[in-house]
């Protein structure tokens, strides 16, 4: 059975009222994390906002760092540097296991 959009996480789906209504937060509150390049959602054919479920776990995580005082600024490094951590973690997840590897063939 294929799986249905909503099933997709990275799925652009909803609106910027749809989203806004879901998180209890201004449309406007939005619409400044795209221009400051905090969450980019993607555009509709219509030039519309679309944001996956992704998308949205983000906004609520970012609105929960600006209620800790956080500006939009530091907001976005957090962002950055938590997906760096996420990589290096990966890369070193993969080296440990690949070192594993060795040794198992060595002895």
């Amino acid at each position: 059975m294929p799986s249905l959009p909503l099933d997709d996480e990275n799925m652009p789906l909803f609106t910027v009222g749809q989203v806004a209504e879901m998180l209890e937060v201004q449309q406007a509150f939005l619409r400044r994390l795209d221009e400051f390049h905090v969450v980019r959602p993607s555009r509709s054919a219509g030039g519309q906002r679309r944001y996956t479920r992704n998308e949205i776990v983000i906004v609520r995580y970012v609105a929960e760092l600006m209620d800790d005082g956080l500006t939009l600024a530091a907001i976005r490094r957090v962002l950055e540097l938590e997906t760096q951590v996420r990589e290096l973690e990966a890369e070193r997840d993969a080296l440990r296991t690949e070192l594993a590897r060795l040794r198992a063939r060595e002895a």
